[in-house]
């Protein structure tokens, strides 16, 4: 008679959490949320459950009976959350979005729902590819001494030269410059012709990428997709976009002005192009971050102690991807003081391992921008800190307890970084070609994204979000 009796109270409990009403939901979430000792949770637990569901045992009965019904109760919930947990790769991107559907309190990017989610998303995504793409296309720009081609600059554009007399008109201004008297002299029309065009391409694609913006940026604030917040960090990131233009004049023009020795290539200021470049990497950094936190509003965290693993990582990975951008605009000095040509060996610098007139120049400061034997190898050490410096960070935090997206992250940043480490030394032994330098430019704004990346997907998640995570992700 018992033993009939219990056995109908477990399949009775089993009908009955199988289809809790959504509106009883918080019981759930009270096993998800563990805070103090073992015990106080059990306690917790016990009390609200049995508080809430006082149908479930019977008040009447004997001790065996609430024990045994008790003791399946505890075992059921131990099995029906053992797998609950179960994060992969492929959920990355999602997790966050879908913890957002059961949160509070988060101020969202884009509040029209999903659809102007994903809309304006992809917009700035494009967008930040665009800016990819205008790095690469000035890169192979500056390789192939296209820059200095136009010698006048508007700032609403201008259409090139469309007859024969509108080319010869172009070339005179250009056999005025300090280029052509001093490297191009003799140049034809038809190479003065590439050249103009891979600068005016240049120039062109900017200045659509504005177009390309503004237009999608005033409809989907006039449809109300986008968010004061979000409207005006889109209204800062257009005004740097509109800048640059102004910067990459200011860099072009000093490359149009007689060098200050007879001996000098004329050639664009390397604290200019620093500046150009460092610009174009602050708006790109800025358009994939702000369309990461339209897409994942939340990082994946799945529980308090991927939560604190995150953070650990955090504070390693912001010191190294500053490494990461400062090498990278190192590189601009390089190209600016044409200083991947100046030794075309490693890992020694010709037969030296520090050339003798690193500190040739006064004051000492201008050692490190302006002497091409100091540039190259000012970056040279700079690239060896990141390779190491990224794989420390894969080292320390390979054991740590983190989302396994993480760890996967980190470990493409580490075969990045030594491919980016392999390219460099590929260009610089091959003597600069065109092919090689693009691709490490290439290379490293990807690695720098892949930075962006991880210290995106390792931030802290908002407070409402904490207050429903498990002290631990149980894993199959």
């Amino acid at each position: 008679m018992i033993e009939n009796r219990l056995i109908s109270i477990v399949r009775k409990t089993k009908s009955f959490t199988k289809n809790l009403p959504s509106s009883n939901s918080w019981v759930w979430r009270t096993f998800s949320t563990v805070n103090g000792s073992p015990n106080e949770s059990s306690k917790l637990i016990q009390s609200r459950f049995y508080s809430s569901f006082p149908n479930l045992v019977p008040a009447t009965g004997s001790a065996i009976t609430r024990n045994f019904t008790i003791h399946k109760f505890r075992s059921f919930h131990h099995n029906s959350t053992k797998n609950f947990y179960k994060p992969s790769f492929r959920n990355f991107s999602t997790a966050a979005s879908i913890s957002v559907k059961n949160t509070e309190g988060l101020r969202l990017l884009v509040t029209a729902g999903p659809h102007a989610q994903k809309a304006v998303s992809i917009w700035l995504f494009v967008s930040a590819a665009w800016v990819f793409s205008m790095v690469v296309l000035g890169g192979v720009t500056r390789l192939t001494r296209s820059g200095l081609s136009m010698t006048d600059w508007k700032f609403t554009g201008s259409l090139p030269p469309l007859s024969d007399e509108d080319w010869l008109i172009e070339f005179e201004k250009y056999k005025q410059s300090p280029e052509y008297k001093r490297v191009n002299k003799g140049m034809s029309l038809a190479d003065f012709k590439f050249i103009y065009w891979m600068e005016y391409a240049h120039r062109m694609w900017g200045r659509a990428l504005g177009i390309m913006f503004a237009l999608p940026f005033s409809y989907f604030l006039r449809k109300g997709y986008i968010t004061p917040r979000l409207g005006l960090r889109l209204c800062g990131l257009f005004a740097l976009g509109a800048g640059q233009g102004l910067i990459g004049w200011w860099m072009v023009k000093s490359g149009l002005e007689e060098p200050a020795s007879d001996y000098s290539e004329p050639r664009v200021s390397p604290y200019r192009l620093a500046a150009h470049l460092t610009s174009a990497f602050a708006i790109y950094s800025g358009l994939f971050w702000t369309a990461l936190s339209v897409v994942m509003p939340e990082p994946p965290a799945e529980s308090l102690a991927w939560v604190q693993g995150a953070a650990k990582v955090k504070r390693l990975a912001l010191p190294v991807s500053i490494l990461v951008g400062v090498t990278a605009i190192s590189g601009a000095f390089v190209a600016g003081n044409d200083a991947g040509r100046a030794f075309n060996t490693f890992p020694k610098m010709g037969d030296t391992w520090i050339p003798d007139n690193i500190f040739s120049m006064k004051p000492l400061v201008r050692n490190f921008f302006e002497n091409t034997s100091t540039v190259q190898l000012d970056h040279r050490i700079l690239a060896t800190a990141t390779l190491f410096s990224i794989c420390g960070l894969w080292w320390v935090t390979r054991k740590l307890d983190i989302h396994p997206a993480i760890q996967s992250l980190i470990g493409s940043t580490v075969g990045m970084a030594a491919l980016q480490v392999t390219l460099g030394i590929s260009t610089l032994l091959s003597y600069v070609p065109v092919s090689l330098g693009t691709a490490h430019q290439a290379g490293a704004l990807t690695l720098f994204t892949l930075m962006i990346l991880l210290n995106h997907t390792v931030r802290r998640p908002s407070l409402s979000l904490l207050k429903t995570l498990p002290s631990v992700a149980k894993t199959a």
